[in-house]
């Protein structure tokens, strides 16, 4: 196998004389760049290595991620967990009072369901900021691919307990649990991509993405899409025909199963492609995304976390998550039988939105700093790791409940994915952004979101969906045409030349 070197990556990502406007003359590019910013020492007069904050560098320490402290100290730790990473993220630590307010109505006034769940749903919103946080401290300290993919990984955490508690709670909640899975990553690609899309746009006339960011994102979202919705096909082409719905549910389940380890192999294998075989390459198109940001030197100077206090803030943060998870998932029923909430409302949107904002809110901030690959990076990585890791890894543990995990999904929700997939695969074709680009995907998720609130439960109309009852086997033939329609138009839009 071949590894791709640091000059293997595309030019003009990478040399700065064309990105300053000198093509053609590197020495008057290295004098403007010289006197734009000039370099910092990277030694102290000890001959030690210290960062752009003048801290002495750990061994195995990045200087980026440098504290210039050690172990735990109080003030500063809950000092810097409320400044956060941005604006934006700071303003969420407000919030910390619905936390402490669900904590009290579901151990002291459990009967007030309707608070409870509110509560709750305001209360992971700092939580989840804070597994962000955490995990982007933490990631500062090592090299930037490796932290990307730890960082991603961090804000999957919030997703996998919540799935987890989702199947383990009787497995009563498989409906909310295909549509969130869905849901998940619409939010990512259109919501949050569009935000990144439209925030960016606001502040830079047009911003432009390396190739390598957005087509390996978007072929491996294609390819997970496809992994998805086999089983939803399957189901709906021989349920009422030549299988019973009670056959081909039972051969979907196996389907599904199989799926579920293809697709972990896939990522396993997408993380040695990234961190392992080209790292070179992602890394230089982080760093000089990096070079793009017009207060990076602010960022750098900023107080962070030591390695011990980021241990400490993801364990305190994935503990008010998982009260946070339980509650909201106890109040399911509730909110749906009581409040005519639909399934395909709460997984879709609901749900998604409150466990993935902490990564919106980091993937905006670096649109706003003009650093799109680490923005693409974040939000295709995390609807990768949602398609190719969390999904697998409920369907695992559901086995190992012994509940009927499967991916046999709502028709609607499956059209919906592939739909978003073709939008969002001509977007990024061109490799660049604007915010014309960022409204459309908005505007998008926003007529999912109306249709979601809409959709009835399926167990009130028959079971008319691939998740439902026996009785949806009549017309589900042009449905399961439909999405193999949407699929194969995805396919020939994406790798369109």
């Amino acid at each position: 196998m071949g590894v791709f070197s640091r000059t293997s990556a595309h030019p003009d990502t990478l040399r700065p004389e064309v990105a300053n406007g000198h093509p053609n003359d590197p020495e008057k590019a290295r004098r403007r760049n010289k006197n734009k910013e000039p370099e910092l020492p990277r030694y102290n007069e000890q001959g030690q290595q210290i960062n752009h904050a003048g801290h002495v560098v750990t061994r195995g320490v990045a200087p980026d991620g440098e504290s210039g402290r050690s172990w735990f100290h109080p003030w500063h730790f809950l000092r810097i967990c409320f400044r956060s990473s941005s604006t934006a993220s700071m303003w969420t630590n407000l919030l910390w009072p619905f936390t402490i307010a669900s904590l009290v109505l579901h151990f002291g006034y459990g009967d007030h369901d309707l608070w409870i769940f509110i509560t709750a749903y305001l209360g992971m919103v700092p939580c989840a900021n804070l597994v962000g946080f955490a995990g982007q401290e933490l990631a500062r300290k090592m090299p930037k691919v490796a932290g990307v993919i730890m960082e991603t990984t961090f804000g999957s955490v919030v997703e996998i307990i919540l799935f987890v508690v989702l199947i383990a709670n009787d497995g009563g909640n498989l409906g909310v649990i295909r549509a969130a899975i869905l849901g998940s990553i619409l939010a990512n690609v259109l919501f949050c991509l569009g935000m990144c899309f439209f925030v960016g746009g606001i502040f830079h006339p047009q911003q432009t993405f390396h190739e390598a960011i957005s087509e390996v994102g978007s072929n491996l979202m294609l390819v997970a899409a496809v992994g998805l919705v086999i089983p939803t096909i399957y189901y709906n082409s021989l349920a009422g025909g030549r299988l019973t719905a009670q056959q081909a549910d039972a051969e979907a389940l196996k389907i599904s199963r199989g799926a579920a380890v293809v697709l972990l192999v896939a990522f396993f294998v997408y993380i040695w492609f990234q961190s392992r075989s080209h790292h070179g390459l992602y890394e230089d198109i982080l760093e000089a995304d990096e070079e793009r940001d017009h207060d990076r030197h602010k960022d750098l100077t900023k107080d962070k976390l030591t390695f011990t206090e980021s241990i400490i803030a993801v364990v305190v943060a994935l503990t008010f998550v998982s009260f946070a998870a339980v509650f909201l998932v106890q109040q399911i029923h509730f909110m749906v039988e009581e409040r005519h909430i639909s399934d395909a409302f709460l997984g879709l949107i609901l749900i998604p939105l409150v466990e993935k904002v902490s990564e919106h809110l980091t993937a905006i901030d670096e649109a706003y700093d003009n650093q799109m690959n680490f923005a693409l990076s974040h939000v295709l990585g995390s609807s990768i790791q949602t398609a190719l890791l969390n999904t697998p890894i409920v369907v695992i543990v559901g086995w190992g409940l012994g509940r009927d995990m499967s991916l046999t999904f709502e028709l609607f929700d499956a059209v919906v994915l592939i739909l978003a997939i073709i939008v969002v695969g001509n977007f990024l074709r061109d490799e660049k952004s604007d915010y014309l680009e960022g409204a459309l995907c908005v505007f998008v998720y926003i007529l999912v979101a109306v249709s979601a609130w809409y959709y009835p439960d399926p167990r009130e109309e028959g079971g008319v969906s691939s998740a439902g009852s026996p009785e949806g086997g009549e017309g589900t033939a042009t449905a399961s045409e439909a999405v193999a329609h949407a699929a194969t138009t995805a396919a020939r839009m994406m790798f369109k030349v």
